[in-house]
């Protein structure tokens, strides 16, 4: 059975707010021979920002994969896929930040990122677990979900500040 594992919720509406926060003003300060331009610029990275967050996992009982859209492809990121059986281990490596990355290492001594801002994390580490025999007790979210809240809380704060600043 294909199970589909789509980037977290929190962590998509965080950067979407983030973006629209960082740009509504610009279109309505922009100069009048520029105001078409970046309005046009504005929805074109409107839909990046959309593109590049929808990535997501596949799993079934032959294989894991890892998805990434049009987009995310030409700025460098890459699909990949590993069968079961040729997943070794999964290492830990710490970000700066203090939290911990996971890579699949596999029989070929490759190394393939673990997403961690997956929705049903759990459930997918489950199935991980269930086809590699691996325990994955350690593993979890990336960053606490409080981070993306705030984040998006901060930017929605940010877009009504700046409509009130516009209208008055």
């Amino acid at each position: 059975m294909i199970e589909n594992f789509k980037t977290l919720f929190f962590v998509k509406s965080s950067l979407i707010t983030l973006y629209l926060a960082l740009t509504i003003p610009i279109p309505f300060i922009s100069t009048h021979q520029l105001k078409v331009f970046s309005i046009i610029a504005f929805f074109l990275g409107l839909y990046l920002i959309i593109d590049i967050t929808s990535d997501h996992v596949e799993t079934c009982n032959k294989k894991i994969s890892y998805k990434t859209s049009f987009i995310s492809k030409i700025l460098g990121r890459k699909n990949w896929e590993i069968s079961w059986k040729d997943i070794k281990l999964i290492k830990s490596l710490p970000t700066s930040q203090g939290s911990e990355v996971y890579y699949f290492n596999t029989n070929k001594g490759e190394n393939f990122l673990i997403p961690q801002r997956v929705e049903n994390f759990e459930k997918l580490l489950v199935i991980v677990s269930k086809n590699t025999g691996i325990e994955i007790n350690n593993i979890t979210y990336l960053s606490p979900f409080w981070t993306y809240k705030l984040l998006t809380l901060i930017s929605v704060f940010m877009i009504i500040w700046e409509l009130f600043a516009f209208l008055n």
